[in-house]
């Protein structure tokens, strides 16, 4: 079988969702309006955080760098896929091919980090209250973001460069909208193996360590809560950290049901739609579900919204 490395071939094609023409325009509307749903949702949440001054804790701090990290990752896949509906072109080249990748493992990285952080905030404020101020100091929320990044931009480095030594075979397409690690790799003549062991090392630090300690701060917050005498602190606690578990819910059910997807369907067309379910829906929702479920968000909300009328 032939092989091509990365200097003898100009690139991937991307087969999208859908092969029917008809369907194209459908398919570009509806991506449009959630990056558009998606950006602005969470441009809100970043404005909203920073300018009420009752939202500068923790808390908001993370929300509004994880509404930022949300942006990040709708925009490193939907726009080329919308440029290539637009030009009837399902080409990416080898390079923004393997940028596209890197950012999407940085930022789906990131998204995990994050959720982990938000998680531990929430344990620190409702099982140790007199201590938190003192532990959650902006310091040490900020550099729990930068590690965060940092973590994630060294895997995404590790897994690039191991990329960069492969070579491909001429059967070039990719079965989804944006370049996926995976089924890069499914490309390659060469072996993968030492690829694949990365790969499960990184799922296993980046899903399973995250996910290891929001349950663990999750059991110690729903017992804390149970031992409150008062039912209005039961409710505020809750309240406080319902928002969270939906969207840890969202993300971590949506990538889960990917992964049994692509387990048991051999379509990959299927499987390209339910890769959808977690690099765009989750980010289209979080805002919503932050806006709708939070108390003090809800009445930023309603003193920016009564502001920017008065100003009209």
């Amino acid at each position: 079988m032939q092989k091509r490395n990365q200097t003898a071939f100009p690139g991937f094609l991307l087969l999208g969702l859908t092969d029917d023409p008809g369907l194209q325009p459908v398919v570009v509307c509806l991506f449009f309006f959630m990056y558009l749903v998606t950006v602005l949702g969470n441009l809100l949440i970043i404005l909203i955080s920073r300018l009420d001054s009752h939202l500068h804790t923790p808390m908001y701090l993370f929300l509004s760098n994880l509404s930022l990290n949300d942006i990040c990752f709708s925009t490193s896949t939907i726009p080329k896929m919308l440029v290539n509906i637009q030009e009837n072109s399902q080409n990416i080249t080898y390079r923004s091919c393997l940028t596209q990748m890197s950012f999407v493992l940085i930022f789906g990285g990131m998204e995990n980090c994050l959720l982990a952080v938000m998680a531990y905030d929430r344990y620190m404020a409702i099982c140790h209250p007199l201590r938190y101020t003192v532990i959650m100091e902006p310091w040490l929320c900020v550099l729990l973001v930068i590690l965060s990044l940092l973590i994630t931009v060294v895997d995404s480095l590790m897994h690039s460069l191991m990329v960069l030594r492969l070579s491909f075979c001429i059967h070039l397409e990719i079965p989804s909208f944006f370049c996926e690690l995976p089924k890069i790799l499914k490309l390659a003549c060469s072996d993968t193996l030492i690829d694949n062991i990365l790969i499960y090392i990184s799922s296993c630090l980046f899903v399973g360590v995250p996910i290891s300690g929001i349950i663990f701060s999750y059991v110690h917050i729903i017992s804390s809560v149970l031992r409150m005498s008062s039912s209005e602190g039961k409710y505020k606690a809750f309240s406080t950290c319902g928002s969270h578990l939906l969207v840890v819910s969202l993300f971590y059910g949506t990538g889960f049901g990917v992964y049994i997807t692509s387990a048991i369907m051999d379509s990959s067309r299927k499987t390209a739609v339910a890769s959808v379910m977690y690099s765009v829906v989750p980010q289209m929702l979080n805002p919503f579900i932050y806006s709708l479920r939070n108390r003090d968000m809800k009445e930023a909300l309603r003193k920016f919204f009564h502001r920017m009328t008065s100003l009209l």
